[in-house]
């Protein structure tokens, strides 16, 4: 599938090609995770702690001109897979459980600091908590917790 495919399907959601399939979009496309991580700085590794930096941009806004829900959501999952990257964790996994309580709104350009901490790594679960602030002010914006199957390799 080509790209012009590609964006008519994210688009308007109508398959161009019998060979189009959303296993086809995700594998070449690749649109989230780029549309997310661009911008995002990380300020502290270490084990089981991820602490990244983002200045708030205008394609992660919503109608009311504040960080959008989705996007705030989707940072708490993928920075909650990153860290638990910095305990070993599996590169691969199924998100089970993403909760997210939302506190107060970050506005385009305000720089915002993401936290993820690890709170549990077992052979097949890990649940990190994520917290969004403002970076300025301190004021939590959002509070997530994500909770990851592991993948378990096969001993075949």
């Amino acid at each position: 599938m080509d790209l012009e495919s590609v964006k008519r399907l994210l688009e308007r959601g109508e398959e161009e090609s019998q060979n189009a399939s959303i296993d086809a979009v995700s594998n070449k496309a690749k649109f989230f995770d780029p549309f997310i991580w661009e911008g995002i700085q990380f300020d502290v590794i270490e084990p089981g702690r991820l602490v990244c930096s983002l200045k708030v941009p205008l394609r992660l806004l919503n109608s009311g001109n504040f960080l959008h829900g989705g996007a705030t959501a989707m940072l708490v999952d993928i920075i909650g897979a990153t860290t638990l990257h910095t305990v070993g964790g599996q590169t691969t996994g199924v998100s089970v459980e993403i909760n997210v309580t939302y506190l107060d709104a970050a506005f385009a350009d305000e720089e915002i600091e993401i936290e993820g901490k690890v709170l549990h790594v077992g052979k097949a679960i890990g649940i990190v908590s994520v917290e969004l602030r403002n970076k300025k002010t301190r004021k939590i914006i959002a509070q997530g917790r994500h909770t990851i199957f592991l993948t378990v390799p096969s001993k075949l």
